[in-house]
């Protein structure tokens, strides 16, 4: 189920962000994110805890990522052409 959740997410050149709404630190990347000239339509925020299965898709983001955190927000950003 977590893997499908985030898959079907998930695409080229978009920046997904899965969030849990109660995370200062979620919160601060929204906060950051919003004020970035990302293009349009390519930015979403997507709340883990609006399914039942929190815990697996972030474990799953975590073998995906191989982190549950990037200090690299920036770089991937340009690296994926979602900026302006």
């Amino acid at each position: 189920m977590a893997q499908e959740f985030v898959n079907c997410k998930i695409q080229p050149g978009k920046v997904v962000v899965f969030i849990k709404p109660t995370c200062p630190y979620c919160r601060r990347a929204q906060e950051i994110l919003s004020q970035l000239p990302i293009k349009q339509g390519l930015l979403e925020f997507v709340d883990i805890t609006a399914t039942n299965h929190t815990n697996e898709i972030q474990d799953y983001l975590q073998q995906l990522t191989g982190a549950r955190t990037s200090g690299e927000l920036l770089t991937r950003l340009k690296q994926i052409g979602a900026l302006q």
